[in-house]
C-alpha cells in the first residue's frame, strides 16, 4: 500500500464508519495521546521502565498503527499529500545529510 492509497483508505474509513473527521486540532491531541502510549510500550520494552501487573497488553505494531492512522488523518484534514510529501523530505535529506552521519564519530 502507498502512502496514497493510504490516505485513500483512511478517507473512505472516515467516511463510511467514522461519520466525519474530528476537527484538527482534536486529531492533534489524539496524535499526543497515541504517541504517549507508543512511548510507554517502547519505554518497558526498550527502556529502563519495568511495565506495571496494571499495564494494559499493548501492541507496538498496533500503537505505531495508531498513530500513523491519526496523523493521515491529519494530512488529509489539511490537504497534505503525504506521499509527496515524504518524497520531497527525503529528497531535502539527502542533500542536507549525505555525508553528515557517516562523518559522525559517536555513529
Amino acid at each position: 500500500m502507498t502512502l496514497s492509497d493510504a490516505q485513500s483508505t483512511v478517507d473512505q474509513w472516515i467516511k463510511e464508519f467514522g461519520v466525519r473527521y474530528f476537527s484538527e486540532l482534536t486529531n492533534l491531541a489524539l496524535l499526543m495521546e497515541e504517541t504517549g502510549e507508543l512511548a510507554r510500550i517502547m519505554a518497558r520494552k526498550y527502556g529502563e521502565q519495568s511495565a506495571k501487573t496494571t499495564d494494559p497488553d499493548s501492541s507496538l505494531a498496533d500503537e505505531l498503527a495508531d498513530v500513523l492512522f491519526v496523523l493521515i488523518c491529519l494530512a488529509n484534514q489539511t490537504g497534505v499529500d503525504l506521499e509527496k510529501a515524504f518524497t520531497e523530505n527525503l529528497e531535502k535529506k539527502t542533500k542536507r545529510d549525505n555525508r553528515r552521519h557517516w562523518e559522525n564519530r559517536n555513529l
